[in-house]
């Protein structure tokens, strides 16, 4: 998904940078510390926030100095040479002016920079930041000395790893671990501890509330009311101090703009930059899930001990993925010792999940798992849709062994051999109707 790096100089350093999309709109996107203009990419989810800005700008990121692909050095540099990044980044693009978006420690960046430079800004949007990151007097949201103890640890000894700060950063991916493995890389490919941790103690020292009133170009302030790392009353404090700011709360506990619900974010930046909102359609496809999990894992975890039950619980992922490669299916999610995985037909979902019942027992370990085909909306964080719904409440009922199946499964494998028992109807939780439902003999 990454375009062509290229590289703005300023003053002796090479400040990477890339341009996507050709909008009637420049709209640079200032990043925090985790930043790598490829890397980040490779997240689905960020890669489609990226495509679905540049439908409607001309989309220009760049990783500030010591970051990602941009030239590393010993010191971060002033704020003021931060600026001169920004300078740099857009006279390299062609850009006489640009709108700004700020996230998280870029958003005091862009601030600073609209009220220093507001002939070369069209608009500013601030993402879940702040004007000061630690407690002060008439200033109670930021981090008092005990929390900033805590995150400096947990730069200096979890920096790169898959347990740092996830679950405050992006708690609806907490359990993901696809994305646990990619934000590891994403901040071994940002920098390294040492800089991190030089950066996060910059952080500790920004106060940008003298210049809030001398903004003077349109300000949109974006914030989720959840947010676990800047609480929603920094943004508020934003909004409150920027003259004629437009501030927006949006429901969701994810710090990063990429994770959660990201769609009213990227909906509220377009209308706010634009004038309108685009109406996008769905992609959908027709597709066999299989909702797949451990029967009694929380008591035989209780038996085994964690370190037992960890080692356990990875030779079970082995062997449902072996099997999913074998039978062509595609692991969307993975939540402790559960799967959801898609077919592109339904009898080789069925014969999936039998081995993987098979396939698991030598480890002495009871599998029960849930089929529906039907149609899909494909999101970059998975799959949605009343399909994936139906698969999950049918997997509900299954009891230990056990593969059950809708009337749909079972009548479009007529002819592959496969038989059935019939379960009776049921009602499932949240779906409109009754539902027959089949167990595989």
């Amino acid at each position: 998904m990454a375009g062509t790096t290229r590289y703005a100089r300023s003053g002796d350093l090479r400040i990477a940078y890339q341009v996507m999309g050709d909008g009637p709109i420049d709209l640079v996107w200032a990043p925090g510390y985790l930043s790598h203009v490829e890397q980040n990419q490779w997240w689905p989810s960020y890669a489609d926030l990226f495509e679905r800005l540049a439908s409607f700008s001309r989309l220009i990121m760049f990783d500030r100095r010591g970051t990602g692909l941009s030239d590393r050095i010993l010191s971060l540099g002033s704020f003021e040479e931060l600026l001169d990044d920004i300078t740099a980044v857009l006279d390299a693009t062609g850009s006489e002016r640009a709108a700004l978006f700020g996230g998280a420690e870029g958003g005091p960046m862009c601030a600073l920079y609209a009220a220093t430079f507001p002939e070369r800004v069209s608009a500013l949007v601030l993402g879940a930041s702040y004007a000061r990151r630690t407690v002060a007097p008439g200033y109670p949201w930021g981090l008092d000395a005990q929390h900033q103890a805590r995150i400096l640890a947990a730069y200096d000894e979890r920096w790169g790893s898959r347990d740092f700060g996830v679950r405050q950063l992006a708690p609806s991916l907490a359990d993901d671990e696809r994305f646990l493995d990619w934000h590891a890389q994403a901040c071994r490919f940002a920098g390294t501890p040492a800089p991190a941790l030089a950066w996060f103690r910059v952080t500790m020292e920004i106060d940008i509330r003298d210049v809030l009133p001398a903004i003077r170009v349109p300000t949109l302030v974006l914030h989720r009311t959840g947010d676990r790392v800047v609480p929603v009353e920094a943004g508020r404090y934003l909004a409150r101090q920027i003259p004629d700011a437009k501030l927006v709360e949006l429901p969701g506990s994810d710090h990063y703009p990429f994770s959660g619900d990201y769609d009213p974010y990227i909906e509220e930046i377009e209308e706010f930059l634009t004038g309108s909102r685009s109406v996008r359609e769905p992609d959908r496809v027709l597709a066999t899930v299989l909702f797949t999990d451990v029967v009694g894992s929380t008591e035989r975890a209780a038996e085994l001990g964690d370190q037992r039950w960890t080692e356990l619980l990875a030779d079970h992922h082995r062997v449902v993925r072996a099997e999913l490669e074998r039978h062509r299916g595609q692991e969307v999610r993975v939540v402790g010792d559960s799967f959801l995985a898609t077919f592109d037909g339904p009898a080789r979902g069925i014969r999936c999940a039998a081995a993987i019942r098979e396939g698991v027992r030598p480890l002495e370990l009871e599998l029960r798992a849930g089929l529906h085909t039907g149609e899909l909306e494909l999101a970059p964080s998975g799959i949605e849709g009343i399909a994936v719904h139906i698969g999950a409440r049918i997997g509900a009922l299954a009891g230990p062994g056990e593969i059950l199946v809708s009337s749909t499964v079972k009548d479009l494998v007529v002819g592959s051999g496969i038989d059935f028992e019939d379960r009776g109807a049921h009602e499932l939780r949240g779906v409109p109707g009754e539902w027959r439902v089949h167990a595989v003999a």
